[in-house]
């Protein structure tokens, strides 16, 4: 049109619209919040319960050897025995019990089922047999030990803790699936008297420690399976009651129970191993006095590398050291509940749920009486103290939560995407087919280079 302008090529210009409001840019996210995101992404995955499990267990007992093997050089020592005695007998029980982990883990479901009462027998014919003279051994005034020979003592009640959660789970799943736990009776009996059973055996040999733990395994398997509150209430005051009169009839318990939050030894050193625990936690600052500096392990504290190696980490680890060990069993814990809470498997819940509480209900009971805010209960920290009768069911404890988180839906259906590194992937070749030389990527990647080259 005349009169009407033009652009270089001859083209009318383009006419751009007015008032429009500019493109938005990219929106700038809180790096704070992105980063929770991500975390929460990667919280939700599959196998994050496997690898918790896994890694968090793996972590506790590489770091329980390395502080086994620091607490008891000097006991080994005032014993006549080479620093590294007590290690070489935990590293060995450490290695079976990667054994017994792997054969857990790769067990099926029907055979953990099978297994239930077979450990159930033994374990209360072991405890049985520990009340025989000539066969038990008592130490530090409890007689719940065998001597294998040797140096080497097993004791049964710990194998007691994973008969009770096995043959516990087994029979409330069986119960669950003929719908008999909306009865009272069905749900007690004859769990609760089982139980009482096994707690008569260990509290006749003076176990209290012990006690506690399968009391606690006991609640949690109730929990689970739905016990009303009245009920629950019920049982948890006999249990009370009974803790009650066999403290109040012992003198040593006790006095262990004046010993809470002491900050001095008292008439006759009565409170010597709780003040002396705190002392160690006390003098290790922030980042510790560095691994095997420690004092309070040159005879003060008793029992340094058992009930109170949790002290030595803490005055040799410092706050860092502890609060390390207490993220891994507080990420433990948490993996067994989600393992447990995601399952439709009664079974499966009612394990994995008498696992978790077995493993953190034990580990607080050490750890409050190291810190001086529970009585001293005698208890190993899982999978961390020196003790082969605690590793062993422990880490074919850790096995069944690993399987069970393996044989979770989504957990399953990713590992089964997975695809080897190297290699063919299965199933490439068709049913006719002859199995010929493998042939890597390796070398098929060398070949193509070369071919590329002018290579011959």
């Amino acid at each position: 049109m005349p009169g009407s302008p033009q652009s270089r090529t001859g083209r009318p210009p383009v006419q751009r619209a007015t008032g429009r409001p500019p493109a938005p840019g990219p929106r700038h996210e809180n790096p704070v919040l992105r980063l929770y995101l991500r975390l929460r992404r990667a919280w939700d995955r599959p196998l994050t319960a496997y690898y918790l499990i896994f890694g968090g267990s793996a972590l506790i007992t590489v770091l329980g050897l390395v502080m086994v093997y620091s607490a008891s050089q000097i006991t080994a020592l005032q014993l006549s025995l080479p620093g590294s005695y007590f290690f070489r007998k935990q590293a060995l029980a450490a290695l079976i019990g990667a054994g017994l982990l792997v054969a857990a883990m790769r067990m099926p479901v029907k055979l953990h089922r099978a297994l239930a009462y077979p450990i159930l027998a033994s374990a209360v014919f072991l405890m049985i047999l520990v009340q025989v003279p000539g066969i038990g051994v008592a130490v530090n005034g409890n007689q719940n030990w065998i001597s294998l020979g040797g140096s080497f003592q097993i004791q049964p009640s710990e194998f007691g803790k994973l008969a009770l959660v096995l043959w516990g789970a087994d029979l409330l799943a069986r119960k669950q699936e003929r719908k008999l736990l909306t009865q009272w009776k069905h749900m007690l009996v004859p769990l609760v008297p089982a139980a009482f059973m096994l707690l008569g055996l260990i509290m006749i040999g003076g176990d209290m420690g012990t006690a506690i733990i399968l009391t606690a395994i006991l609640f949690g398997l109730l929990w689970l399976a739905g016990a009303p509150t009245r009920l629950f209430a019920g049982v948890l005051s006999v249990a009370a009651l009974l803790g009650f009169i066999l403290i109040k009839t012992s003198p040593n318990r006790m006095a262990r129970l004046g010993c809470l939050g002491a900050t001095d030894p008292g008439p006759g050193d009565a409170c010597w191993q709780a003040v002396h625990g705190i002392y160690a936690l006390a003098s290790g600052g922030l980042f510790g006095s560095g691994l095997g500096a420690s004092v309070e392990k040159w005879g003060q504290l008793p029992e340094a590398h058992t009930d109170f190696i949790f002290a030595v980490t803490g005055e040799e680890l410092g706050l860092a050291g502890t609060l390390s060990v207490l993220a891994l069993f507080a990420a433990l814990g948490y993996a067994g509940i989600r393992v447990a809470g995601r399952t439709e498997d009664p079974f499966v819940r009612y394990a994995a749920g008498g696992v978790t509480t077995w493993i953190t209900a034990q580990a607080v009971i050490n750890i409050g009486a190291v810190l001086g805010l529970l009585p001293i209960a005698g208890v190993p920290l899982p999978l961390f103290s020196y003790g082969g009768s605690a590793l062993l069911p422990t880490m074919f404890a850790i096995g069944l939560l690993i399987a069970f988180a393996r044989d979770e839906p989504g957990a399953r259906a990713a590992l089964a995407l997975r695809q080897p590194r190297f290699g063919r992937k299965r199933g490439a070749r068709g049913p006719g087919t002859k199995r010929g030389p493998r042939s890597w990527n390796t070398m098929r990647r060398r070949a193509s280079a070369a071919r590329s080259s002018g290579e011959r």
